[in-house]
């Protein structure tokens, strides 16, 4: 394939050749097609690397109803992501070999290449959930979410020690639940929709709580030489305490979502239980200091989270209502419309939705349009932003958080050089490719 005219992320106009091997084999000005080659105009639109979620949950085995890796992949790759990280905790938790070898064979079914976490529990059994070809141990939960995963200090410890003697990376959800506010979920909290069940929860799951268990596991991780990375860090202090650790030493790395961007308690009123996740969201003023902390570089990786739920699931009342909000698929198109209005620069957001969690987690070959990466490409007009609608996504949950918001989507998504995702912008008509995912822990 030849890829004419395209601008890149940071201005520069030039054809992209994709070899048979998958991979980019020419970023120049001036190329001319092969016989053979199928060519792509790409002349006033941006040509990007594919994303690279660290942080999705596609929920097989086990909750098939909720997501499964074809629904969730191909949510992905209409959202030109390429690459998706699945965290642990399905039915039964990716704790073991054969847990791992289960979900692996499931995981065959993904549009876009794949990597696969690994948990860790009283019962895990490190030496054989080590013997497969982990991405990474984690996320490992300080505090429980969904799948009840939440361990004690002793054997964060253990997990630490046994992934550093690997040279293994550990991702954290740090929440300390003793100073979670009991008090805020009693009473009448209002019903399912209201702005008191909405704010409830990020009343009860406290700033504090993740600020004290992020200092935590960073001064546990660098008394054991261990490489952390701190998942959907919802606090500017957070950030801040990460950065801090990085600058005494530390091997420590923490990513955003999107939810924590875009949303606050403000909007949550609106949003009802449709709002509730772990960690909860946070005030406006809050919101917006985070936001500050991406643009200015503190913020290393913005992945997803992506946690989607059946819509049945989700109006409960807030006590049983699951946590967790799907977003693969508005991951770039939200941060491409802050790119358009000014609010992020283009090789910003390039930066931490995909170079940077490349770079990250060791894959060499991904998140960056140059010669001999792997063509996982993304081509976008940016000056094309339209409405995010549930309707028009491809989760199964059929149903987003950022319903009305705006952001620009893909118009074709190449995974190694396949085309998985083609959207005709003229009539809106979409296509999906076949499952060309591979387990990127096996590269």
């Amino acid at each position: 394939m030849l890829i004419t005219g395209a601008t890149l992320a940071d201005g520069r106009v030039r054809d992209v050749r994709i070899g048979d091997d998958g991979r980019i084999d020419a970023v120049a000005g001036g190329l001319g097609a092969d016989a053979g080659e199928r060519v792509i105009e790409a002349r006033g639109r941006h040509l990007l690397p594919g994303a690279v979620d660290v942080h999705v949950h596609f929920r097989e085995p086990g909750g098939s109803h909720k997501e499964t890796w074809t629904s969730g992949s191909r949510s992905a790759a209409a959202g030109g992501v390429t690459t998706v990280v699945d965290q642990p905790n399905t039915s039964p938790p990716t704790v073991d070999g054969a847990a791992f070898d289960e979900k692996a064979a499931l995981a065959a079914d993904s549009l876009v290449d794949y990597g696969i976490n690994g948990g860790v529990t009283a019962e895990w059994d490190p030496e054989s959930l080590f013997d497969r070809p982990l991405f990474a141990l984690g996320e490992v939960f300080l505090a429980d979410s969904t799948g009840d995963m939440g361990i004690d200090a002793d054997l964060f410890a253990d997990a630490l020690e046994a992934a550093a003697r690997r040279d293994v990376p550990v991702t954290v959800h740090a929440e300390d639940a003793t100073l979670f506010d009991e008090g805020a979920l009693d009473g009448d909290l209002g019903g399912v929709g209201t702005a008191a069940t909405a704010d409830a929860w990020s009343a009860y799951r406290t700033a504090d709580a993740e600020v004290a268990a992020v200092e935590r596991a960073l001064a546990a991780a660098a008394d054991r030489d261990a490489q952390v990375h701190v998942a959907h860090t919802s606090t500017p202090e957070a950030v801040d305490a990460v950065v801090e650790a990085r600058d005494d030493g530390a091997n420590a790395t923490c990513e955003v979502t999107p939810h924590h961007l875009f949303l606050s308690r403000e909007r949550a009123r609106s949003l009802g239980t449709f709002g509730r996740m772990n960690p909860p969201l946070r005030s406006e003023e809050r919101r917006e200091a985070l936001f500050a902390r991406l643009a200015e570089g503190a913020v290393d990786v913005v992945a997803t989270d992506h946690a989607p739920h059946a819509v049945a699931e989700k109006r409960r009342g807030l006590v049983d209502a699951p946590s967790g909000v799907p977003g693969v698929e508005t991951l770039y198109p939200l941060l491409l419309e802050s790119a358009r209005t000014g609010e992020l620069s283009l090789e910003r957001v390039r930066d931490v939705v995909a170079a940077n969690p490349a770079e990250t987690f060791g894959l060499d070959r991904k998140g960056r349009v140059a010669e001999g990466r792997d063509a996982d490409l993304v081509l976008v007009d940016t000056a094309d932003p339209r409405e995010i609608e549930a309707a028009a996504l491809h989760s199964a949950c059929g149903w987003t958080p950022f319903e009305g918001l705006r952001g620009v989507f893909p118009e074709v998504t190449l995974v190694r050089g396949e085309v998985v995702y083609e959207r005709d912008p003229a009539t809106g008509a979409a296509s999906f490719g076949e499952p060309v995912g591979r387990n990127v822990g096996e590269s």
